[in-house]
């Protein structure tokens, strides 16, 4: 059962990334396109060209990483949610370095800002609830 706004932000990003992961899994090409990446025809990738599986692989990843977000979401674990906040900025710093070194393309910014609003989110949740639980706390004493 979701009862917080903590256990929403988790839900609607895990339900996001399996949406994600499904669309990739599906076509990866759209997610090339979403990225705004140059899409090749398939026929015409050279032998050595492992960008399609790359993309299936990451796209099971977020679909798996989309259900574990639910289960959290529906067990109410909020210490997964505090994790996932501190690893998204991870992650939001990886991506912003490696496209400013050259390492990824531009469109992998879509990745940063994504993870970024779901770690604001999920943080800023986290933090008003922690707030509103110690003013009860306060106000009983």
């Amino acid at each position: 059962m979701l009862r917080t706004v903590s256990d929403w932000t988790i839900f609607v990003f895990g339900l996001l990334a399996i949406l994600v992961g499904l669309l990739g899994l599906i076509s990866p090409e759209t997610i090339l396109n979403l990225m705004n990446f140059i899409v090749l025809d398939r026929s015409t990738r050279q032998n050595g060209d492992y960008t399609i599986a790359f993309l299936l692989c990451s796209s099971m990843a977020s679909l798996n990483m989309g259900i574990y977000y639910l289960l959290a979401a529906w067990n109410q674990w909020t210490k997964f949610y505090q994790f996932t906040v501190v690893f998204r900025l991870v992650t939001v710093t990886v991506f912003i370095l490696a496209i400013k070194n050259g390492h990824a393309p531009g469109g992998f910014i879509g990745v940063a800002i994504w993870e970024l609003i779901g770690a604001l989110t999920t943080g800023a949740a986290l933090w008003y609830e922690a707030n509103s639980k110690m003013n009860k706390i306060k106000q009983t004493l």
